[in-house]
C-alpha cells in the first residue's frame, strides 16, 4: 500500500508512505503536492496519524441503558444498582451481540485498541468470558484489552477475590479496582495491596476505577501510586477517574504531584461520563467533577482521554467518537489555549497508546504495523474545530473502514 500527499501530526510537510507485509516500509517528505499514482491511496493533504485508542469502555454493559429501568438519579450508585438488576439477563449471545454492534461504532469512528472493563462481581462471569473470547478472535482485526473489574467491590462483594483469581487464571490482562465503593476505608486501602500483589502474581497491566466520587476525603490514588512506586511497576498502572481530586485542597495536591511523579503512573479522564455523573449532591456552585487533567498533563504526568459508556446504566447518550469526548474534556478543564489545540490529538492517541503500554508497536513510524487513520482536516486543531470524520481506517495494509464524505448543496447567495 502506498499513501501520498499525507499531512503528518506536527508535520509542516506533505509525505508519502509505504507499507509492506503489514508494516510501515517507508515514510519519506515530499516538497509539494504530488500526482497520486495509479493504485495508490491519494491522502489530499488530509491528516494521516495514528489510529485512535479507546483506553476505558464498558463494552459488557453497552447498549442496556432502560433495561430493565432507568437511571432516574443520573449518579454513579443508581448505575450500579441498575446495572445489577440487567446482570441477571446477562448471556453469551446478548453480550456478542451488544460488543459487536458497540465494536462496529468505534471502528466507524477511527479506534483500532480497545481497554474493556469486565464486571466481575457475578458468579458465572459470562461478561469477563464473552469478552475475553471475542478479543481472541478479533485479534486480527483489532486489539481488545480486558480488565477483570469487581463492580462491586474486590473485598466487599461476596467471594470477589476468588473471582477476581478465576478471572485472572481464565485469560483476562489487567487487573481492576473499586477501592471507594468497599465499605470502609480499611477495605479499600486493602484492595489497592491486593490489586498490586495480584498483578504481581499472574504479570498483569494494572487499571483501577479510583476515587470516582465528589469526597475530598476519598484518597485511595496516593495507595495505588504508592504501592506501584515502591513494587516498581510504574507506568503498568493506570488510575482512571480520579473525579475525587477536583475536590482537593491544592496544599494536599502539592504534596500528591510529588508522588505521582515519581510513581510514573497513568490517568484516564471520561469527560462526558465524568460532568453528567459528579456534582450530583452539591447546589450551586456545583463541581465539574473532573480530575485535574491540565495540572497532570503540565507536570509531565500522562493522562488520557476515554469515553467510558454507550448507552448504559452511567451514560444513556454516547457514539463511539472519541473526538467529542476530547471536545468536551477540553472545554472543561478549560484547556483552550492555541498551545492546547495544537497537540489536542495526544489524549486520544499517544496518551492512550502509553496507558495501554502499546507504544513500542504503535504510531507512524517504519517498521511499526502499519496501522492509520485518515482524518478531515490539515492538524489537530482544524480536526477538533470542525469534528472532522474519520475518512479511512488501515489496520496493517489492509482498510478496515472508508467514509465518503457527505455532499452539502448550499444556495447560491451564501457560495463564495
Amino acid at each position: 500500500m502506498k499513501i501520498v500527499n499525507a499531512r503528518l501530526r506536527k508535520k509542516s510537510r506533505l509525505h508519502t508512505l509505504e507499507i509492506t507485509d503489514g508494516v510501515f516500509s517507508q515514510i519519506s517528505a515530499q516538497d509539494g503536492p504530488v500526482v497520486c499514482p495509479q493504485g495508490a491511496i491519494d491522502a489530499n493533504s488530509q491528516l494521516l496519524s495514528p489510529p485512535f485508542v479507546e483506553p476505558h469502555i464498558h463494552l459488557d454493559a453497552a447498549l442496556t441503558a432502560g433495561e430493565p429501568s432507568w437511571n432516574q438519579s443520573g449518579t454513579l450508585f443508581e448505575g450500579i444498582e441498575r446495572w445489577s438488576e440487567r446482570k441477571p439477563m446477562l448471556n453469551e449471545t446478548d453480550i456478542r451481540q451488544r460488543v459487536l454492534r458497540t465494536i462496529e461504532l468505534l471502528v466507524q469512528n477511527g479506534v483500532q485498541h480497545i481497554r474493556s472493563h469486565a464486571d466481575t462481581s457475578d458468579p458465572s462471569l459470562v461478561g469477563l468470558k464473552t469478552l475475553c473470547a471475542l478479543r481472541d478472535e478479533l485479534k486480527d482485526k483489532i486489539d481488545l484489552q480486558i480488565v477483570a473489574f469487581p463492580q462491586e467491590g474486590l473485598l466487599s462483594y461476596p467471594n470477589g477475590l476468588a473471582l477476581m483469581e478465576e478471572a485472572l487464571t481464565f485469560g483476562a490482562d489487567v487487573v481492576g479496582g473499586i477501592p471507594h465503593f468497599e465499605y470502609t476505608r480499611e477495605l479499600g486501602e486493602a484492595s489497592m495491596k491486593k490489586v498490586i500483589e495480584l498483578a504481581q502474581k499472574y504479570d498483569r497491566l494494572v487499571d483501577v476505577h479510583c476515587d470516582e466520587i465528589d469526597d475530598p476525603n476519598s484518597r485511595f490514588l496516593e495507595v495505588l501510586a504508592c504501592e506501584a512506586l515502591f513494587n516498581g511497576l510504574g507506568s503498568r498502572v493506570t488510575a482512571s477517574h480520579t473525579t475525587a481530586m477536583h475536590s482537593y485542597d491544592n496544599a494536599y495536591c502539592s504534596k500528591l504531584f510529588r508522588l505521582l511523579k515519581r510513581a510514573d503512573i497513568n490517568f484516564v479522564s471520561c469527560p462526558t461520563e465524568s460532568i453528567h455523573l459528579q456534582g450530583r449532591f452539591d447546589s450551586y456552585p456545583k463541581r465539574r467533577g473532573l480530575t485535574r487533567v491540565k495540572e497532570l498533563n503540565e507536570a509531565g504526568i500522562n493522562v488520557c482521554f476515554a469515553e467510558d459508556s454507550i448507552f448504559d446504566p452511567w451514560y444513556s447518550l454516547g457514539n463511539g467518537k472519541l473526538l467529542r469526548s476530547l471536545d468536551f474534556g477540553l472545554h472543561i478543564c478549560q484547556m483552550m489555549g492555541y498551545q492546547d489545540f495544537e497537540s489536542a490529538l495526544d489524549f486520544i492517541t499517544d496518551n492512550g497508546a502509553r496507558t495501554l503500554n502499546i507504544q513500542h508497536r504503535y504510531g507512524i513510524e517504519t517498521g511499526k504495523p502499519g496501522n492509520f487513520i485518515l482524518l478531515d482536516g490539515a492538524d489537530d486543531y482544524s480536526v477538533l474545530r470542525r469534528q472532522g470524520e474519520v475518512l479511512l481506517s488501515v489496520r496493517h495494509g489492509e482498510i478496515i473502514m472508508q467514509r465518503t464524505p457527505a455532499r452539502i448543496t448550499t444556495p447560491a447567495w451564501i457560495q463564495a
